[in-house]
């Protein structure tokens, strides 16, 4: 894909927007950078979006690293950047201008409640997001399966879920999922 002023601009403006709605993280917003990447621009299919955010999470550091990923998908490094510095940016920016006005009120009934309902919300869109991708990744009864067993294990038991990777791992390589 030849990147031009208007894939930027498209790039620059949507992450921006998404940086301010995502309370819980870039992970909150991942609904919304699949909606725009996948559905809406078509950049990129749903196995493209689920890889891209798997590669995300392997690599060390912040999950906002799914973002770079999909500006350099579309765009190269030039886009890679813009994204990056659209979903950082203004977050960055809010977060030192109001996080002192914020902590002078700390003790406040006011910042208390909006604090109390962020953390449903938070947790909303993280779910959202956990749904969105296991409908990106998974194709077949068996990775559907396979994500539900996962997801019941880590919420039910203390099991470390490396072990479930490593269970994941093996049914990929023998090519049932």
């Amino acid at each position: 894909m030849k990147p031009d002023g208007g894939i930027y601009i498209t790039l620059a403006t949507q992450f921006a927007l998404m940086s301010l709605f995502a309370i819980g993280g870039a992970v909150a917003a991942v609904p919304e950078m699949h909606r725009l990447a996948v559905e809406v621009k078509g950049w990129m299919t749903d196995q493209q979006f689920a890889d891209m955010f798997a590669i995300a999470q392997l690599t060390p550091g912040p999950n906002v690293i799914v973002v770079t990923l999909i500006g350099y998908h579309v765009a190269g490094l030039t886009g890679a950047a813009i994204a990056t510095a659209a979903m950082c940016g203004p977050t960055c920016l809010l977060a030192y201008y109001v996080g002192g006005i914020w902590e002078k009120f700390k003790t406040a009934r006011w910042r208390i409640v909006i604090q109390a309902g962020l953390v449903p919300i938070s947790i909303g869109l993280i779910a959202a997001s956990a749904w969105v991708l296991t409908l990106a990744a998974d194709h077949s009864a068996v990775a559907f399966v396979l994500t539900a067993i996962t997801v019941a294990v880590s919420y039910f038991t203390k099991f470390n879920p490396l072990w479930l990777f490593v269970g994941a791992a093996v049914l990929g390589m023998l090519g049932l999922v």
